[in-house]
């Protein structure tokens, strides 16, 4: 094998609008775990976007790659577990478990895919250096020769009609985290963002501030604790805000420390079990539900935020009663169709 682990992944940097003009192949930006699988005779190996390995936490995905008919090649591709027709991202989290057993249970129960959408490699010839245009028919090509029974493989969607892009880009937010855009006529850029970019779709939610945590070592507020009603009229958790300017966190301090009143969250609470939970979850000040905040966000998954989100402004003429979860529960769309 020519190429071998670790391989730095291309990169993608962030940009506003999708690209127009000639020369750009589109593709959906899954919401997974970003992978490059490397085979070599009877070896597998699954490579993290930051270069750990990953076959022991997705031995379904390594034993389908095994039963190919090509016995060496490097594909790059995503990671992803379907669940009830849409891809849960809380169950791809989980596969991340040091018991061997825990994970056989959760890949018999909910299989994972690898998304494949590019062929760095094939039997002893390496592509890094060629067009993507040329790669894409490889991969078309491998494809058709692999992934036409296996289960668990399937080749991303890719098209030069922004049209149909901006069709992908409107399902953004469940299953599809943006659209990707790559230069037809640029190599594989190893570790760089030279040659492609991504467009995500920023969303905004009224949210009413159920508590706050003060910043490490210090008596001033780091965090605001986000939260959402939902159907049983209970207050939930759902996300935080940071990234207060020094020069406004004392007023913003003193403003929630005057407003302090448990229970703060009357619905699931920080603290609770999470796949996003620190040493500092349980760390936090109960307020009086009475702020409302909006905020800007790119995904809501399993009942939370998932990234950071931003503070856009103070909501003093919104209602906390009616910041509720359809904000965002009508956004998880489902773009698993498009495989």
């Amino acid at each position: 094998m020519l190429l071998k682990p670790p391989l730095a992944p291309m990169e993608t940097r962030s940009v506003d609008e999708i690209p127009t003009g000639d020369g750009w192949q589109y593709e959906p930006k899954w919401d997974g775990f970003r992978c490059i699988a490397f085979r070599d005779g009877e070896q597998i190996y699954l490579q993290s976007k930051n270069g750990q390995p990953l076959a022991r936490y997705f031995p379904d995905v390594a034993g389908a790659l095994t039963r190919l008919p090509s016995k060496q090649f490097v594909l790059d591709g995503e990671l992803v577990v379907p669940v009830n027709g849409a891809l849960s991202f809380d169950e791809l989290q989980l596969r991340l478990h040091p018991a061997a057993s825990r994970v056989a249970k959760l890949a018999n129960a909910h299989p994972a895919t690898y998304i494949v959408f590019d062929l760095l490699a094939e039997s002893g010839q390496v592509y890094l250096q060629r067009m993507l245009r040329e790669r894409r028919q490889l991969l078309e090509k491998f494809a058709r020769s692999n992934l036409g029974s296996a289960k668990n493989l399937r080749l991303s969607p890719a098209t030069t009609d922004r049209d149909i892009a901006n069709e992908w880009f409107k399902r953004a937010g469940g299953d599809l985290d943006g659209i990707i855009a790559k230069r037809l006529d640029a190599a594989y850029a190893s570790g760089e963002r030279t040659a492609a970019v991504k467009v995500k779709q920023i969303r905004t939610a009224d949210c009413v501030v159920g508590g706050f945590r003060y910043a490490t070592g210090k008596r001033v507020i780091g965090s605001l604790l986000l939260g959402l009603y939902a159907e049983d009229g209970l207050l939930h958790h759902v996300g935080f805000i940071s990234g207060f300017k020094a020069s406004e966190r004392r007023a913003i301090t003193n403003k929630f420390e005057a407003s302090k009143k448990t229970p703060g969250f009357t619905g699931n609470a920080p603290g609770g079990p999470s796949r996003w939970s620190t040493e500092r979850t349980g760390e936090w000040e109960p307020v009086a539900p009475k702020v409302v905040v909006e905020v800007a966000y790119d995904h809501f998954t399993g009942g939370r935020f998932r990234h950071g989100t931003k503070f856009l402004r103070w909501r003093p003429d919104k209602d906390p009663r009616q910041c509720t979860m359809e904000q965002v529960e009508h956004r998880e769309g489902k773009a698993i169709a498009l495989l």
